[in-house]
C-alpha cells in the first residue's frame, strides 16, 4: 500500500509531500520530496515489535535547518571537495565552501533541499517511488545540466532499494549517496556502540584534520578500522589514532573489496532488538560515520527525541571522497551520453 499525504510546506509556501510504502507485514518507509528523504523506517523486532530505525525530524522546517543532512539524498557530490575547486580537461571549476575551505555534500543547497518531483506505482509484492529532479549548468558551481533519478523500492521481505541514475549534457562530476542514520534499536534507544558491524573491506583511505583524503591508502588489519570480522562498534571506537581521533570516531572511507556488481558488503546488528540489516551495493566505498558531531542544541529528532552524539550510523555508498582530485581513484567523471547508474539494498531481517 502507498499513501500520500502533505508532511508541511517551505516558507516560499511550496507544498512537501510524504510518501508511506507499507508492506503486506506492516513494515513500512516513509519518503518525502524535500530531498527526496527517508524520514522513518519501521520494522520488527525478535518479538515482533516495530520501532523506527530511521533517526529524523517530524517537520520540514527541521529538515531544512538541520545540519546532519538526516535521511536525504546527497548531491551533485556525497562527501568533501578540497579547497572547494577540482579541474576538468583543463578549466578550474570552483565550488561553494560550507566546511571551511572545503566543499560539503553539494554545498549551499545541495540536493537535500530540492522538491523532487515524485512518482508512485505497485506490481505485485513490490512498491515503487521515482523521485526526479534537474540541476542546472553551474548549479553550486558544478558544470552540466544533470537529470536525476532516484528510484525506491519496498517489498514484502522488508527489503529497501535505492537506484540512482543520472545523465548529463556536459562533461561533468557527480556522487549521489543516501544519508540516512540508522539505529537498530529504534531511533534514541540506545548509542550505535553497542551494535556490531561486519565490513567487507581490507582498506581506507588516510585523511588529513580536515578529514580530507591524503592519496594513501591505509591496510586496516589488526587496526581499529578492522571490521573484517563482525565486532562491536564502541571496541576500538576511541582507540588512540590519529585519523581516527580526526573523525572524532568513525568518519572514514573503506574501499569495498571486489567492487563492480552488486553484492553484499556490510552487516548491521543490534543484539538486544535481534534486527539487522545487510548492505548490498555495486559502488567502490562506503562512508561510515559514526554520528560524533551531532549537535545536541539542535531540534530534538522526531517524538522529542533529544540528539545525542554517536546515536546511529550512516553507511554512504558512495565514491571515495576528494576523487575528482585523485587521479588515481575511481572516477567520478560523467561524460554526455554515459548513464550513471548505482544500487544500494538496505534488506532487514531477525
Amino acid at each position: 500500500m502507498i499513501k500520500k499525504e502533505l508532511f508541511g510546506k517551505k516558507p516560499c509556501g511550496c507544498p512537501v509531500h510524504a510518501y508511506t510504502l507499507t508492506n503486506y507485514f506492516g513494515a513500512s518507509v516513509k519518503i518525502i520530496t524535500l530531498g527526496a528523504t527517508i524520514v522513518s523506517i519501521k520494522v520488527p523486532d525478535k518479538n515482533d515489535n516495530f520501532a523506527d530505525v530511521v533517526c529524523g525530524y517530524d517537520d520540514v522546517d527541521s529538515y531544512l535547518n538541520n545540519s546532519g543532512y538526516q535521511g536525504a539524498i546527497i548531491g551533485r557530490y556525497g562527501n568533501r571537495i578540497s579547497n572547494s575547486s577540482f579541474n576538468l580537461d583543463g578549466v578550474e571549476y570552483k565550488l561553494y565552501n560550507n566546511e571551511g575551505d572545503n566543499h560539503l555534500h553539494g554545498g549551499k543547497e545541495g540536493f537535500d533541499k530540492k522538491i523532487w518531483d515524485a512518482k508512485a506505482w505497485e506490481v505485485g509484492n513490490t512498491m515503487y517511488l521515482e523521485m526526479s529532479c534537474f540541476s542546472e549548468d553551474m548549479e553550486e558551481g558544478y558544470p552540466g545540466n544533470l537529470n536525476v533519478k532516484v528510484l525506491y523500492t519496498f517489498d514484502h521481505n522488508n527489503t529497501l532499494s535505492i537506484n540512482y541514475i543520472a545523465t548529463t549534457d556536459k562533461k561533468t562530476v557527480i556522487n549521489l549517496t543516501n544519508h540516512a542514520y540508522f539505529n537498530l534499536g529504534g531511533c534514541g534507544s540506545s548509542k550505535i556502540t553497542n551494535h556490531t558491524l561486519w565490513l567487507d573491506s581490507d582498506k581506507i583511505s588516510e585523511i588529513d584534520e580536515k578529514l580530507i583524503p591524503t592519496g594513501n591508502i591505509i591496510n586496516i588489519k589488526r587496526t581499529a578500522f578492522d571490521f573484517r570480522k563482525e565486532k562491536l562498534i564502541g571496541k576500538d571506537i576511541d582507540a588512540k589514532n590519529t585519523i581516527l581521533r580526526y573523525g572524532q570516531g568513525y568518519d572514514h572511507n573503506y574501499i569495498l573489496n571486489n567492487h563492480g556488481e552488486i553484492k553484499r558488503v556490510a552487516t548491521l546488528k543490534d543484539p538486544d532488538s535481534g534486527r539487522s540489516m545487510n548492505v548490498y551495493t555495486n559502488q567502490p566505498c562506503i562512508q561510515i560515520y559514526t554520528a560524533n558531531c551531532i549537535n545536541e542544541e539542535e531540534s530534538c529528532f522526531k517524538d522529542d527525541i533529544p540528539q545525542k552524539k554517536r546515536c546511529a550510523i550512516c553507511m554512504e555508498t558512495q565514491h571515495a571522497p576528494d576523487s575528482p582530485n585523485h587521479p588515481e581513484f575511481p572516477s567520478t567523471v560523467l561524460n554526455p551520453g554515459e548513464l550513471y547508474n548505482y544500487t544500494t539494498i538496505f534488506e532487514f531481517k531477525i
